[in-house]
């Protein structure tokens, strides 16, 4: 007789198993895939932020401007000379490495000891409603000089300036932008009463008061603040005597 054969179907899991490991696999490759996608942007991110402040800090921090020379002038009228010095005129550069400098947001800060004042650059209508009585961007520095000197109040809110040294010729008194390499003379007015009683001031005549009083022994102290960067001090005790000299060097 021929044996009874019966046929058995075996399940084998195995293989739903390993799809199942596969799919958890698949999804981790994915949320790391998103993970490092958001990380990577992240980073991105602070890099460019890091970078921003970073350079925005060194502009902080960093010098601009620097004072190389400090000289005084007298009011006169004839030989009689001023016992005060009525006239400051600074030396400004660049420092080395330093980015431009526009005069235009540079205030000035003076002080005897006594009166102080905030000078902004004679054609300055950003800070104030109107720029220096006499001022003109078109004029050139002697003519807004004597704006500076001449004319009641002007001495006790703006300075002026002219350039010295400018070789790509960027440099204007309605465009004071300083690049590397120049150099420009900085004009202050100081007169005090007893100068502004006196005819001649440098190549002006009826000098106005400042309200300062520079006589010898007395501490002066200057500070220069660009738009950016570190405000640069320069501070001096004048001469004990300035003789019979009309102009008297102050700094360094």
């Amino acid at each position: 007789m021929k044996a009874n054969k019966s046929l058995n179907m075996k399940q084998n899991t195995k293989a739903q198993v390993g799809i199942g490991t596969l799919i958890i696999f698949i999804a981790m490759v994915l949320v790391a895939a998103v993970a490092a996608a958001v990380l990577i942007q992240t980073s991105g991110i602070l890099q460019q932020k890091a970078q921003s402040t970073g350079k925005q800090s060194t502009q902080e921090v960093s010098s601009n401007l620097m004072v190389k020379n400090i000289e005084g002038i007298r009011a006169k009228t004839g030989t009689n000379l001023s016992e005060t010095i009525d006239l400051l005129k600074l030396q400004v550069a660049l420092n080395v490495g330093s980015s431009p400098v526009d005069v235009n947001q540079v205030v000035i800060s003076i002080t005897d000891g006594t009166i102080a004042h905030n000078l902004v650059y004679a054609g300055n209508d950003k800070s104030y409603d109107a720029v220096m009585s006499g001022f003109a961007t078109t004029a050139d520095a002697a003519t807004n000089l004597d704006a500076l000197l001449t004319t009641a109040g002007n001495p006790a809110q703006f300075y002026t300036v002219d350039r010295i040294r400018d070789e790509d010729q960027s440099f204007s008194q309605g465009n004071p932008v300083m690049n590397t390499g120049d150099l420009i003379v900085v004009y202050i007015s100081t007169t005090s009463d007893a100068g502004a009683a006196l005819t001649t001031l440098g190549a002006s005549t009826t000098p106005v008061t400042s309200d300062m009083t520079l006589v010898p022994r007395t501490m002066v102290n200057i500070v220069l603040t660009p738009e950016s960067g570190a405000a640069t001090v320069a501070e001096f005790v004048t001469p004990s005597s300035y003789g019979v000299k009309e102009n008297v060097q102050l700094y360094p």
